[in-house]
């Protein structure tokens, strides 16, 4: 089920008018993340040899999904960076520091859509700007999208898992330590899940 663009070379092509089936246009509309039943999360290699897992806590989105123009599909996602938690308070506290995140002078991180494409099947990629501390810079997003349902409560959900790869230090997240065998304590890149589910607003 296609809910964003497959991607075309706009150069050399022009993108014909797509049938669209009443199940997917009717996925049309705007949705709000449920944070209860979704998650923000990521993983970093630490002393090069074991993986620290973390989350926030703390996060709001919304979705536009356009069934019958899928390229207008868009996300935002903002994250309050306090809410940091690796399951250590230590750790944890200093993430927020000025070593890290400096959360008390940057507290929100945030994304903002400005591409959508198919990959094919049920796989995308959504492309868009990410925010932390006073850097922005592009983040491309590989999305599984699981599906739509109408929950026991009536809401209308969908549901989407996503990864993605970046370089702390591109935005400004450097504090590192050397080890005595070699290496450094905390590595540059980071891999960052998302499982969301998002709750269709009212007509």
């Amino acid at each position: 089920m296609g809910l964003f663009n497959r991607k075309t070379d706009t150069a050399t092509t022009t993108a014909a008018p797509v049938a669209v089936g009443p199940a997917l246009a009717a996925l049309t509309g705007d949705y709000s993340i449920d944070p209860a039943h979704s998650s923000i999360g990521f993983t970093v290699r630490h002393a090069m040899v074991t993986n620290v897992r973390g989350s926030f806590g703390d996060f709001s989105g919304s979705l536009h999904l356009n069934g019958t123009d899928p390229h207008h599909s868009t996300a935002e996602i903002d994250v309050k960076i306090a809410s940091i938690d690796t399951g250590i308070a230590d750790r944890d506290g200093h993430l927020r520091s000025g070593d890290f995140f400096e959360a008390e002078q940057y507290p929100l991180m945030t994304f903002r859509s400005t591409q959508a494409e198919q990959l094919g099947g049920d796989s995308y990629r959504i492309t868009g700007d990410l925010t932390i501390k006073d850097v922005t810079r592009p983040l491309a997003i590989d999305l599984e999208f699981n599906g739509s349902a109408t929950d026991v409560y009536g809401n209308e959900r969908v549901g989407f898992e996503g990864s993605a790869e970046i370089l702390r230090s591109h935005w400004g997240l450097t504090w590192n330590a050397a080890l005595e065998t070699g290496g450094v304590m905390v590595s540059d890149k980071v891999k960052l899940n998302f499982d969301i589910s998002a709750i269709k607003a009212a007509a």
